[in-house]
């Protein structure tokens, strides 16, 4: 883990350190989107970020709320990474339950993967159907 100089880091870098983001430039667009907020406030990528800080992060329909642990400007191993923050049990819980009722709801309506992909003549059957829609 390196520390910066004057005991802060960027936001956008702390986001892709901490591997909530696979690149800088979409940590940035995050945060420019409001999808970021820093001690319940939202915040500019240039924003140096301290530990003990409070970050809320929404991404891909999930929030975490986590606390700033550690500082780091450079990404490393994801387990390295899950020591720079803590996430609050009402945050992990809370997306526990939201990814078991998309789970039931995707059951409910019968979705998921079929069994076994289509034969032949199975594929030649969903081609005459999607054809007849569309013609």
């Amino acid at each position: 883990m390196a520390d910066s100089q004057d005991g802060k880091v960027r936001l956008d870098k702390w986001l892709w350190a901490a591997r909530f983001f696979k690149t800088r430039a979409l940590a940035t667009e995050a945060i420019k989107g409001g999808h970021v907020h820093l001690n319940g406030v939202r915040a500019k990528p240039s924003r140096g970020v301290v530990v003990g800080d409070e970050l809320k992060i929404r991404k891909a329909g999930q929030e975490f709320v986590v606390t700033v642990k550690a500082l780091s400007d450079r990404r490393g191993p994801a387990t390295v990474a899950q020591m720079l923050y803590e996430e609050s049990e009402e945050s992990r819980q809370a997306r526990e339950a939201l990814s078991e009722l998309r789970r039931l709801e995707r059951l409910a309506a019968g979705g998921g993967r079929p069994e076994r992909r289509p034969d032949k003549r199975g594929r030649r059957h969903i081609i005459r159907f999607t054809r007849k829609g569309s013609a």
